[in-house]
């Protein structure tokens, strides 16, 4: 099945572009453009008083859509936010760094954690542990021995790795060997597999912290990110916003700073909810034509299953399934990672495909191909690899 439909607007203004790099920068469907015009004209119509129709309806709608999608129960427990950082940080605030947090993580994680947690670590306002990824065999094994070394007080680590495409794929499993050898709070970045991998957290409702966001496979653009939270859990932000006690702001203060009972109490402040708008159609525009999360995973398999046999018939020096870092792609994120030579080769092979109008990304050296809803196997054509220099 082919679902050019949904993004006319992007296809037609990139024509001649094989656009790998969407597990970054995704196209938009073309229902977004009118999301954005009706968050415009219901700002006109409601000046100030949208806040109580955002809040009221557009809120609840959007994490049902999400809630049902991650298979939660409580859709009230996710908070909204313009991007993952701010939340990691309004959760780090919730530690007491004077007793010497400490922090089990990756040495995969993306940019915004690890540099803030770096940066943290600098001032010896955390220790943290960083388990390599690498070899994926006996990551789970050394990560859990890690954590029982440890005794962290918060595990942070993905789903599916940027770095990589690696899938933790017994979530259920991981988290359980975490609680029984420590006591840690543990948060997941779903960033890459929120939209992309058919993911069930009812086992783990209530206990994890889960971040994603819409700036990639759920493809409403940048400022639309929300994190999971634990119902009733203890902790109050020093990180916080009015958001965070939206509906009691007319009501009688108590001497404490109060926080809301549900997901907004790691709320934060004003935002421009656009991208709400924008995720909200989207959603709702394959809840209405039954695009489930699962034929899009299948698709975008079947997309990496014929660019790898492309890809084998040039034969590249260095640009070939051997390369690849996770070769099983029955556990993998929705891009594939191909380690280069070195850095300087993988930036000059990307700027080179980026010249015959092919969009790729690359990390240190590794070199990322993405696929998405809006490829067709007949779109895939590499042949300009026979021409440029291993």
């Amino acid at each position: 099945m082919s679902y050019k439909k949904y993004y006319q607007r992007f296809i037609q203004a990139h024509p001649q572009t094989q656009h790998y790099a969407c597990h970054s920068h995704h196209y938009w469907p073309d229902v977004t453009r009118d999301a954005m015009l009706q968050y415009w004209d219901d700002t006109a119509r409601l000046v100030d008083d949208k806040w109580d129709m955002m809040f009221g309806q557009k809120v609840p709608k959007v994490q049902r859509l999400i809630a049902d999608i991650l298979q939660v129960r409580q859709a009230d427990q996710l908070v909204f936010a313009p991007n993952t950082h701010e939340l990691l940080f309004r959760l780090l605030s919730c530690f007491d760094w004077s007793a010497g947090l400490k922090v089990l993580t990756t040495d995969s994680e993306f940019h915004s954690f690890t540099r803030q947690i770096n940066r943290l670590a600098e001032d010896n306002r955390v220790q943290v542990v960083k388990v390599p990824t690498e070899p994926f065999a006996t990551f789970e094994q050394r990560f859990v021995a890690a954590a029982a070394e440890l005794q962290p007080d918060l595990v942070f680590f993905s789903q599916v790795f940027f770095n990589s495409g690696m899938v933790v794929t017994e979530l259920d499993s991981l988290v359980g060997q975490l609680e029984q050898c420590c006591r840690a709070t543990v948060a997941v970045d779903g960033y890459h597999g929120f939209m992309a991998l058919p993911t069930d957290l009812s086992a783990l409702d209530g206990r994890i912290f889960y971040l994603a966001g819409s700036y990639k496979y759920a493809q409403g653009g940048e400022g639309c990110c929300f994190m999971l939270v634990p119902a009733q859990n203890k902790f109050r932000p020093l990180y916080t916003g009015w958001f965070a006690e939206f509906g009691a702001l007319a009501g009688v203060k108590s001497q404490q700073v109060g926080y809301a009972t549900d997901g907004y109490q790691f709320a934060g402040a004003t935002m421009d909810l656009t991208a709400l708008y924008r995720l909200q159609a989207v959603l709702e525009l394959f809840v209405a034509d039954g695009v489930t999360i699962a034929a899009i995973h299948q698709h975008v398999q079947q997309l990496q299953q014929v660019f790898l046999a492309k890809l084998d018939q040039l034969q590249h020096a260095w640009l070939n399934r051997q390369q690849l870092i996770v070769n099983d792609l029955a556990c993998h994120g929705h891009f594939l990672t191909f380690r280069g030579p070195d850095v300087k080769a993988v930036a000059e092979m990307s700027a080179l495909l980026k010249q015959h109008q092919i969009e790729t990304d690359y990390r240190g050296d590794r070199l990322r191909f993405g696929f998405a809803m809006y490829h067709d196997a007949a779109d895939i054509n590499l042949h300009c690899l026979s021409k440029v220099s291993p």
